[in-house]
């Protein structure tokens, strides 16, 4: 909100949530009815009113376009204008972004019927489509330029316009995120070039279409923090100067305030003294780029097809949660089968995300492939080539660090990434699978005085070493099956045999557990509040309210690290996986040996040093 909200700051839907979208539902239905039982010949109705819903869904899709590009852009480019990241505050204030396209919605379909010609357009008419941008670059950029500088002034500026400025590090969607007020002030002024060609006879169904499509272009072009627009443009046509903006000029005018103040047309800012003098500086050396650097690099990847919505590139709203199956997500299904169907065929990961941790420049990386892709037999080779490639790179760009996220360090895939070790010896780079940081917090995570746990896993290096550490501390470790045991014995030294037992009820009340593993019905069997605690990377469903689960190993972030604003996979807002973490502690304390195979580092002094760091234990919470 603004520092001291005006009247109409709030949107009159705001209330409806995710359901604010039904207060169209009516004009849609009428559109659609009307069109359907017109006596007219099917090639004489009217479509004018029928096309605004897609005229909408358009919109929707351009505004998406460009927060994916730009995320994606922001993650990887050397071009970024301003080397800051945003929170989750942002992302929570500028969620509301297609507010704008309801009210569009709502203001077209009764002026359609209130306006004269507005109705029964045709699809086409040139003289239109030429009088609606010579009206934007006269009348309406010229009213806009002294409409942004009122809105600067100290009033409007603190009851409205600070609202949008309080994003200094922009993203496209920022560019409509204002009060509803200010939203009314510009639709009048947007209007002006669609309304003229209407009440003129000139109007059409494109010249609307293509008029809007323009101002959201620019409008999402000019928030970019990356700078796009390439030089050759204004050598070739150097008038363009005056009459296109770029993000750089753009950015200047969320940090500096009071320069920059036209809409698409530097042309005004020029006339009348408000161009920054640092306008052409920033933009050629954004041009130019800076250093990517990367000390540290986690590589993760997708998990169940509709994961790609939740990664940071994708809807920024899901991406800021942690991650839940959505029932309406089914409207995308064409996109989602077609990222799989890409996924077979993709040969080479992606760049997700980019923090910063005092000094230490991190970024987060993605294998192409879905979960039940890594247990298909023939995706194996492809997998670890994908994964060794990305290891090279990464060495290649003078990482010091390249921890492995989920199922990357598959046993059976790579052996815990010790397959990458063999194959290439003398790296310098050092690889993490981050078991010992996940042992730590698993022991950490069982409450004190805890005499004995029930163990419902897989056998794994992690299991091995919390059991030891239990037996270690004289903690009963019990196991349901036999086969275990022996396991567990051929692991463990002798005197600590004893404290490993044969499980013959289920009245302890700390499981260790991993999802494939504990069922439903397991826990239903489960005295109440007992403490469910994952040892692997993916968390087991929940089936019982009267119990307490963890988080799977993760660890809550100090405030330090940066440009955090979207969820790890279904953990809590910024918290962490443990194996990510310990990409990031190993970098942080300089450590000079992989931890991968079978190899785990002193647990003790790698607990400590995250602790050291500022990384400390989730908040745990009964469910509900």
């Amino acid at each position: 909100m603004a520092s001291k909200p005006g009247p109409l700051s709030e949107w009159p839907w705001k209330g409806l949530g995710n359901y604010k979208y039904i207060v169209l539902a009516p004009w849609v239905a009428h559109s659609v009815y009307s069109y359907v039982t017109s006596k007219d010949e099917i090639w004489e109705r009217d479509l004018t009113s029928l096309l605004v819903f897609p005229y909408l869904l358009w919109r929707w899709i351009h505004g998406q376009i460009w927060i994916t590009l730009a995320r994606f852009q922001t993650a990887r480019s050397k071009h970024r204008i301003l080397d800051k990241g945003i929170e989750f505050e942002q992302v929570d204030r500028e969620r509301n972004w297609d507010d704008l396209i309801i009210l569009n919605g709502l203001i077209f379909y009764p002026m359609i019927n209130i306006l004269p010609g507005a109705s029964n357009l045709p699809i086409w008419r040139t003289d239109g489509v030429v009088i609606s941008f010579l009206i934007h670059a006269g009348p309406t950029e010229f009213l806009y330029y002294w409409l942004h500088k009122a809105l600067h002034h100290h009033y409007l500026y603190s009851r409205y316009h600070s609202h949008h400025h309080s994003s200094i590090v922009t993203e496209p969607i920022t560019s409509v995120v204002h009060p509803f007020a200010e939203h009314i002030m510009y639709f009048i002024l947007f209007g002006i070039p669609m309304a003229v060609p209407v009440l003129t006879g000139t109007g059409s169904i494109a010249a609307m279409l293509l008029y809007i499509t323009y101002v959201d272009f620019m409008n999402n072009l000019g928030h970019c923090n990356f700078e796009l627009v390439p030089k050759w443009v204004f050598d070739v046509f150097p008038v363009l100067k005056y009459i296109m903006y770029t993000p750089s000029f753009h950015s200047l005018h969320h940090t500096q305030f009071r320069t920059n103040l036209s809409l698409f047309m530097p042309l005004y800012d020029y006339m009348y003294g408000t161009m920054d003098v640092s306008s052409d500086k920033l933009y050629e050396t954004s041009l130019k780029g800076r250093e990517n650097k990367v000390d540290v690099v986690h590589l993760t990847h997708p998990t169940t097809l509709e994961s790609i919505y939740h990664l940071r590139p994708a809807i920024a709203s899901l991406a800021s949660s942690p991650y839940a199956p959505k029932w309406y997500l089914w409207v995308f299904w064409p996109i989602t089968y077609g990222c799989m169907l890409l996924s077979w065929i993709w040969d080479t990961t992606f760049t997700v995300e980019r923090h910063l941790f005092d000094d230490l420049k991190m970024q987060t990386w993605a294998v192409p492939r879905y979960s039940f892709q890594y247990f298909l037999p023939w995706q194996k080779d492809k997998i670890n080539n994908l994964i060794e490639k990305a290891i090279v790179t990464a060495e290649e760009a003078g990482a010091k660090v390249f921890s492995l996220g989920l199922l990357n360090q598959g046993e059976e895939l790579n052996g815990n990434g010790e397959l990458y070790l063999q194959k290439k010896p003398k790296l310098n780079i050092r690889i993490v699978d981050g078991s010992s940081l996940a042992v730590a917090v698993i022991l950490n995570s069982i409450p004190q005085g805890t005499k004995e746990v029930l163990l419902r896993t897989n056998l794994s290096k992690v299991v091995y070493a919390v059991t030891e550490k239990l037996c270690q501390k004289g903690v009963k470790v019990a196991v349901v099956s036999s086969n275990d045991l022996k396991n567990l014995k051929l692991r463990l030294s002798t005197e600590l045999w004893s404290n490993l037992i044969l499980a013959t009820t289920r009245n302890q009340k700390v499981w260790l557990v991993e999802a494939g593993v504990l069922t439903e019905d397991e826990q239903k069997q489960a005295p109440e509040g007992t403490h469910f605690i994952p040892v692997s990377q993916f968390p087991v469903k929940r089936a019982r309210k009267d119990c307490v689960y963890y988080t799977t190993p993760a660890l809550v972030i100090p405030k330090a690290l940066e440009n955090v604003h979207a969820c790890e996979n279904w953990l809590p807002r910024r918290v962490m996986s443990a194996m990510h973490v310990a990409g990031v502690v190993h970098a942080l304390e300089g450590w000079d040996s992989h931890e991968c195979g079978d190899k785990l580092l002193d647990v003790e002094k790698v607990w400590s040093a995250a602790v050291r760091h500022g990384f400390r234990l989730p908040v745990v919470v009964r469910s509900s």
